[in-house]
């Protein structure tokens, strides 16, 4: 099983792509045998900010095809939401965008997990609660949704691993549903 995986955040410091990292790393050594997992980095899909005008002028960005390709590449999508302002980050939104002009189905029929990571007490929980809503009309199989609240309070980052056993066994009741 191909497992693309990526934090929905373009902070190089981004909690929720240790959370993803972290939860590949479960799935691959405690819950699924054969996987094969591709970490991606969404600094790596930078573009212009969409606008029908750039699009109708210069088409889709060669980046979004990569970005759709790799989801159609896979069998399997684990996504950890960054919440900015209560919704998605810029970054994440800009590249939906453009890869949503391929085709709307941009998950594909994937089945995915869907995870979200906040300092504070809420755990993304805006974000996360949109993604669940919109995310089936775009494609997506969503298997189970996770949040992590308090993040510095329940995550080791020196092991890279979550220090609470509650959401350590959550995380990997989630992750088995794929």
């Amino acid at each position: 099983m191909k497992v693309l995986a990526f934090a929905a955040s373009s902070s190089r410091q981004s909690i929720n792509k240790q959370l993803v990292t972290h939860a590949v790393t479960v799935l691959e050594k405690e819950i699924k045998e054969n996987i094969e997992s591709e970490l991606l980095d969404l600094n790596d899909f930078e573009m212009p900010i969409y606008s029908i005008d750039r699009e109708n002028e210069g088409g889709i960005p060669e980046l979004a095809k990569q970005f759709f390709n790799k989801i159609g590449e896979a069998d399997a999508l684990v996504i950890s939401f960054a919440e900015h302002n209560g919704t998605y980050t810029a970054a994440y939104k800009n590249i939906f965008d453009w890869v949503s002009r391929i085709d709307s189905k941009v998950f594909q029929g994937k089945p995915m997990i869907i995870m979200s990571a906040s300092p504070g007490p809420g755990g993304a929980a805006s974000v996360l609660k949109t993604a669940k809503e919109s995310a089936p009309f775009f494609g997506a199989d969503i298997k189970a949704s996770f949040s992590v609240a308090s993040y510095y309070d329940v995550f080791d980052s020196e092991t890279g691993q979550l220090a609470d056993a509650e959401l350590s066994n959550t995380l990997r009741e989630s992750l088995a549903k794929l």
